[in-house]
């Protein structure tokens, strides 16, 4: 491995679909934060109570603690979080820099949940993407197809 490589497998090019973004958010591993959070629609005024989960520099969110697949996730490349006056009280937001860039405005139940939020993502990773995690599954769907091709295959040769 030359100096700065990155450890792990080398991948030239990685599709992440809707499959592999519900499985990483959903997953047994360990989260940054999550919790409920008072999401304010794009277009409309009203909040959208919704659970939030933080891994890394992604932040998922679903209709509620039970869902399996996310409505939505943000990147946080590039993001700043910061405190906003806002009609809901404990309210932040984060900020994409550019002219047409979006910002989520966000408003936890507590003070205290507002301040662990705030925390979480301004730790949070603000670089590229990182996808190590995706390249583990990616590895871990690899061999999972070829046990199941494997087994599929020795199926259709006994009588």
């Amino acid at each position: 491995m030359a100096p700065g490589s990155p450890p792990g497998p080398a991948i030239a090019a990685m599709k992440l679909n809707e499959r592999s973004l519900a499985f990483y958010a959903t997953c047994d591993a360990p989260v940054d934060n999550a919790g409920f959070l008072y999401k304010k629609g794009g277009r409309h005024a009203a909040y959208h109570r919704r659970w939030f989960v933080l891994r890394g520099n992604m932040l998922f969110y679903f209709e509620d603690a039970a869902s399996r697949e996310p409505v939505g996730v943000i990147i946080l490349e590039g993001c700043t979080v910061e405190l906003v006056e806002a009609a809901e009280e404990f309210a932040f937001a984060v900020r994409f820099a550019g002219t047409r860039a979006r910002t989520y405005v966000l408003a936890a139940e507590s003070q205290a949940a507002m301040e662990g939020w705030v925390k979480a993502l301004s730790s949070a990773p603000h670089g590229p993407l990182d996808v190590a995690p995706f390249a583990r599954l990616h590895e871990c769907y690899g061999q999972e197809i070829r046990a199941l091709r494997g087994q599929w295959l020795s199926s259709r040769v006994q009588p």
